[in-house]
């Protein structure tokens, strides 16, 4: 019986996870001044009237700090991966020679980076609201459990102190995460 409630803890143990997961890949489309190639995971390039990840258009690479280069492995998608990436709401200006497309990352201006914390703030409210509504589906399982005679009342108690301390600690990571992306966007 108690696998059962076992199971709970490591369900929600799961759903917290995707949570980090999901804030992860969330702060690596945020521009922050740097070249980096997460900038562009969410870039669709309408490619023979499908839209494709540009991954699978192209080849990405950073030769140097501020610059992220694109060699497309068909010459004739040059001109929807530009549209793509100009669509794409992140104030970058792709420019091409026929065969590359260079794509220079700018400095952020002082305004633009309190905007960005803005919005890394919102994203990280956002995962610990995700890992709080873990939290909370997992008492109301414990809860049900308790109801159906399936565990004691000592061993809920228990179980939740334990998915208590599993929220602190993934609350505590999402704003470890945060101060660090916060630093990172406010970097010169």
């Amino acid at each position: 019986m108690a696998a059962t409630a076992d199971t709970v803890i490591s369900d929600a143990k799961t759903i917290m996870d995707k949570a980090i997961d999901a804030l992860q890949r969330s702060f690596g489309r945020v521009r922050t001044g740097r070249a980096s190639l997460t900038l562009l995971d969410g870039v669709r390039v309408e490619y023979y009237g499908t839209p494709t990840p540009l991954t699978q258009v192209a080849s990405l690479s950073i030769p140097e700090p501020r610059l992220i280069t694109i060699q497309p492995w068909d010459r004739t998608a040059i001109p929807a991966i530009e549209k793509a990436i100009l669509q794409s709401e992140m104030d970058l200006n792709p420019t091409n020679d026929g065969a590359v497309i260079r794509i220079p990352i700018p400095k952020l201006t002082e305004e633009r980076r309190k905007d960005l914390v803005k919005v890394v703030k919102g994203m990280g409210e956002d995962a610990k609201v995700a890992v709080r509504n873990a939290r909370r589906d997992a008492n109301a399982q414990l809860d049900k459990l308790h109801k159906d005679k399936a565990v004691a009342e000592d061993e809920v108690r228990r179980l939740k102190d334990e998915t208590q301390k599993l929220t602190d600690r993934y609350v505590a990571k999402v704003d470890e995460l945060l101060k660090k992306k916060e630093a990172e966007i406010l970097e010169v």
